[in-house]
């Protein structure tokens, strides 16, 4: 290992002034290279469509009618100023960090400072409902909008609008330990994707449905703030693959008398570890619809709940001796029957069930694959969807269906109407009634717009664009993409920039970026902000950089998932080695000059291949690793890999331990002290293997950062990561040897 002092002006390491261009290192981390995403919402009429914009004299809240694309309404920032009993109307107005609409459209609700505020557009007032030590979170109005929902400390609480009085419905929270109303990280993380779900009003606002959470058997894991004379710990509930999970129920409480009961969600002592992984209420609040997953993830049952009772029968279930991935597309109807998605056909299709839960028809045609359901209008009988075709690069693109909820004649194809098709990411925001929806579209050379369009596909007008960006994506080196051979004879979609000025008689270094794991994709058309320009700051700058997706990847269904089933790392680098491959067939590029990088799962990946086909690359950089499958969580880790006591070899053979000794290149391990989803342990106990072999190595580790890094150490880790690949790769020199030839050819593979 060595200490580096890290120059800023990187072209000081660089021979020639090479690399002038579009981007330059100030504008890649200026604040004005990335465009600036506006708090979007629909005023729940749907006759209004508000947006936060950020302007030179100050920041409002604007409202732009749909059927004209007029702004007609504006709420300055500086005009919200709270006022209540005891309290002065010329109190100092709030910065709201978020907002939402009443759903009678007639009241905003803010969050500032840890704290509520009402604002009622009939008299224009501002009231602060909250002034507590602890933060309120996750705050929902009822559907009939007389009363909001809020979690405190891990209690659930309910405030009646029109008395303010704020009641505490569970008693028993204790943060860390106890939480009601509020997901425990490990289902935050795996079972809601980072939502912050936990509670379930009924549509008659009558009752409400939560989650209790017993994490105190849940194992903790120590985050360190070692900046403090004296480092200050905070302990995790995190439980890890094969190790104890929290206990989870399922309870509704009504309001009017407080009685609480817990839905029988168990069935069976095997079930009692099951996993409550989606709660829909019935539109007549008869019925309560939990998708109880199985702990081994292979049943997925959709049980139908007595709010009254809380007894629970079984309407449909989804099975895989291998895993069922959790749907995230589910739309009760007004008769009880309802739309569930479901990937038997090893592509994500929309299906329609009677009542009963008997399966009525697929509602979505074979030739796409269903990504998103965007909006359900029984009304008009049609569902807005995002979805790609399968085949190809289809996987690449997105579009945006509209599709009939009456099942198709017998024996014909569901009919549908493709709202957005163009290349690239389309993807939807429809406006409640379906008569108006926001088209948001980019590829991967072309940043994101947004359009304001009727349901027939009209345009009402083009959106407020973000503030100008300091450079020309025009002039950045283009995005390609195309596919490769790859093994056993099948095409694997590939993306790659060129260097500016490309010359096809010389040689160029080349970077791969990867991801890796099961329904991963890294071969997008579209757009990429910060990595995206970083790469394409590189091109400017002579490199080539190349990205490969694998056969488990987006591009190759559920069926090409489950090809790593027990057995991570050998399909993952066959793709990458597949892309040396194609590469090293290209005269132009130095195939003794690649190098490999990437983060999380990526940057697992990038130390799998590294030990495993040293040589390979010359240099490869891991950002937050996981480098023992031990290390990581439950939900995610067992639905791949099962668990450590029933599959010990494979976790033995995909944990990049068992092989770190055979590291021969230059390797660069990045992690954030505070990482609470990939633990810092696992580059740690990696760093340890490497030092008792005598390997060297390097190690960027910044302080409390977490899985995801805030701008300053964002901006550091990105200089850091060039001049490493610039020390190793030399971009603008001549390689040693020819192409397809070199030290790492043939080796170990």
């Amino acid at each position: 290992m060595r200490t580096l002092v890290l120059p800023l002006a990187l072209g000081l390491l660089l021979p020639g002034n090479l690399f002038a261009g579009e981007l330059s290192l100030a504008k890649l981390f200026d604040p004005g290279a990335m465009p600036k995403l506006t708090q979007t919402a629909w005023r729940p009429d749907g006759r209004m469509l508000t947006q936060v914009a950020k302007e030179e004299g100050g920041t409002e809240l604007r409202g732009i009618d749909p059927a004209t694309g007029k702004i007609t309404f504006r709420l300055p920032w500086a005009d919200l100023a709270p006022a209540s009993a005891g309290e002065a109307a010329s109190a100092a107005p709030i910065s709201p960090a978020s907002y939402l609409w009443s759903p009678q459209s007639d009241a905003l609700l803010f969050s500032a400072g840890e704290d509520l505020f009402l604002y009622r557009l009939a008299g224009r007032s501002l009231q602060r409902l909250t002034d507590t030590p602890a933060e309120e979170e996750a705050a929902t109005f009822s559907p009939d909008g007389r009363k909001l929902a809020y979690v405190r400390d891990g209690n659930l609480y309910v405030r009646d609008l029109t008395s303010g009085l704020e009641s505490q419905l569970t008693t028993d929270g204790r943060e860390n330990e106890i939480l009601n109303g509020k997901n425990d990280w490990v289902y935050w993380e795996e079972i809601w994707n980072r939502k912050p779900t936990g509670y379930w009003w009924s549509p008659d606002s009558r009752r409400l449905a939560y989650y209790r959470f017993d994490d105190r058997a849940v194992a903790t894991y120590p985050l360190l703030d070692e900046r403090a004379t004296y480092p200050e710990i905070r302990f995790q509930r995190y439980p890890k693959a094969g190790e104890t999970n929290p206990t989870v129920r399922l309870r509704v409480v009504e309001l009017a008398t407080r009685a609480t009961i817990e839905l029988a969600t168990a069935g069976s002592p095997a079930a009692a570890e099951a996993y409550l992984a989606r709660v829909h209420w019935r539109p007549d609040s008869a019925q309560l619809a939990v998708e109880r997953l199985n702990r081994d993830q292979t049943e997925l049952d959709l049980l139908g709940c007595d709010p009254a009772s809380g007894a629970c029968t079984t309407l449909a279930s989804q099975a895989s001796a291998i895993w069922v991935n959790i749907p995230n597309e589910f739309h009760f109807f007004a008769d009880g029957g309802f739309l569930w998605s479901s990937e038997e056909s090893g592509w994500n299709r929309l299906q329609r069930h009677a009542p009963d839960g008997a399966v009525i028809a697929t509602i979505s045609p074979e030739e796409f694959a269903v990504t998103a359901l965007d909006a359900v209008d029984e009304a008009s009988g049609v569902a807005i969807v995002t979805a790609f075709r399968p085949g190809g690069l289809g996987a690449a693109d997105r579009q945006v269906l509209l599709l009939p909820l009456a099942p198709a004649a017998p024996g014909a194809a569901p009919s549908l109407r493709i709202l957005a098709g163009d290349a690239g990411t389309n993807g939807a925001d429809v406006a409640p009634g379906a008569r108006y929806w926001i088209h948001r579209w980019s590829d991967a050379n072309h940043p994101s717009r947004s359009t304001l369009r009727r349901i027939n596909g009209e345009t009402v007008t083009a959106l407020p664009a973000p503030p100008a960006l300091t450079y020309d994506p025009a002039k950045l080196p283009q995005w390609e993409l195309f596919e490769i051979p790859g093994p056993g004879g099948v095409r694997l979609p590939a993306r790659w920039l060129r260097p500016a000025d490309f010359d096809a008689t010389q040689r160029y270094p080349v970077i791969m970026f990867h991801y890796g794991g099961p329904a991963s994709q890294v071969v997008t058309n579209a757009w990429d902000p910060r990595r995206g320009l970083w790469h394409q700051w590189m091109a400017e700058r002579g490199y080539v950089v190349f990205m490969v997706d694998n056969e488990a990847s987006v591009f190759f269904g559920k069926r090409g998932e489950e090809r790593v089933h027990r057995n991570f790392g050998p399909l993952e680098l066959a793709g990458q080695l597949a892309g040396v491959d194609y590469l090293r067939s290209l005269a132009w590029v130095d195939a003794s000059r690649i190098g490999l990088w990437g983060w999380s799962g990526g940057g697992a990946n990038t130390l799998w291949s590294l030990f495993h086909s040293p040589g390979t690359w010359k240099a490869g950089v891991a950002g937050a690793p996981v480098s023992d499958l031990r290390f990581y969580d439950s939900v995610w880790t067992e639905r791949y890999m099962d668990t450590p006591q029933t599959n010990p070899d494979g976790y033995r053979s995909g944990s990049a331990l068992s092989a770190a000794t055979e590291l021969a290149d230059a390797l660069l391990i990045v992690h954030g002290t505070g990482d609470d989803n990939v633990h810092p342990q696992n580059s740690i106990a990696l760093m340890d293997k490497l030092v008792a072999a005598g390997i060297p190595f390097e190690d960027a580790l910044y302080p409390r950062e977490m899985h995801g890094f805030k701008p300053a150490a964002s901006k550091h880790f990105y200089i850091r990561m060039t001049e490493f690949f610039d020390r190793h790769l030399r971009p603008g020199q001549a390689g040693t040897g020819s192409a397809g030839s070199g030290p790492e050819a043939g080796e170990k593979r």
